[in-house]
């Protein structure tokens, strides 16, 4: 995972304040859960707590849009910033439901830079800040596979030299393309293969071909659960999570680099804050 500002780790959320919530005593912050919120809590949360004397409760949440999209068309919004990703983003703030920044007020770097060079390009959005780069990944259970591992995208869908089930995220966000992929489409031409009806069912047709060893889940945390306790051989999986549970709980798991999809995760603002930049 790669925190996107090269030069400090300032606690973005910082920046989108409403008024209201600058003179209250405490804001919310939703993510995602596991390692990846404790390092946000650690370096965001606990120096903005210290330095604006505001108290940050740290929210976790699946990701998706439908829990925004709820509290957006209630008018009843109880979140003041949430980490999103790309995809989520870019739908989110076409819809109307986050706030669009003035991105030139973002504050220079510790070093003087510019927000708009101290960033990685396209990590700074209408709608958005970016915070980190991280990787959908394939990761199996060591133990599955005593002899030959697993370790290309066409694995996962060879039921007879790597027999086991298999997880799959309920949000489809990479896994046509890795179906497309394991069918033999070049990385460069997946999307536009998947911008086609043909290219759609191409993929579903190649999905067809483990329907009944597929185990879908829906929270990131459930992926190492289910290859931990040996439910699925191979999975779909959050590279920070496995990386926890390989590191941290000493699970037998291993991570599947080929193919790893990368995304980029946002701090946005939920409309109907009458947010204004500081």
């Amino acid at each position: 995972m790669t925190i996107l500002r090269k030069y400090t780790a300032i606690p973005f959320f910082a920046l989108f304040v409403t008024t209201s919530v600058a003179a209250a005593d405490s804001i919310s912050v939703v993510s995602f859960g596991g390692q990846y919120a404790t390092s946000q809590i650690e370096a965001y949360h606990k120096p903005f707590q210290e330095k604006a004397g505001v108290d940050v409760h740290s929210i976790d949440y699946n990701g998706g849009l439908a829990e925004v999209r709820a509290q957006v068309e209630s008018g009843n919004v109880t979140w003041d910033v949430l980490d999103v990703e790309s995809q989520d983003l870019e739908l989110g703030c076409s819809q109307g439901l986050f706030e669009r920044l003035d991105l030139a007020d973002l504050p220079d770097g510790t070093d003087g830079s510019a927000a708009k060079e101290d960033f990685i390009p396209g990590t700074l959005h209408d709608c958005g800040v970016g915070v980190i780069v991280w990787s959908n990944i394939m990761a199996y259970n060591t133990s599955k596979f005593p002899g030959e591992k697993p370790s290309k995208v066409e694995d996962f869908f060879d039921l007879e030299r790597f027999p086991g089930k298999r997880g799959i995220s309920r949000r489809p966000i990479y896994t046509l393309e890795w179906a497309l992929m394991a069918d033999g489409v070049p990385v460069d031409k997946v999307y536009e293969t998947l911008s086609t009806q043909e290219g759609i069912d191409r993929a579903f047709a190649k999905l067809d071909t483990i329907k009944d060893a597929i185990v879908v889940f829906e929270a990131g945390a459930q992926a190492p659960q289910l290859l931990a306790d040996g439910e699925v051989s191979i999975s779909s999986a959050f590279n920070g999570r496995i990386y926890s549970a390989i590191v941290d709980e000493n699970q037998p798991l291993a991570i599947m680099w080929d193919s790893q999809i990368w995304n980029l995760d946002f701090f946005a603002i939920p409309k109907e804050h009458l947010i204004k930049v500081l």
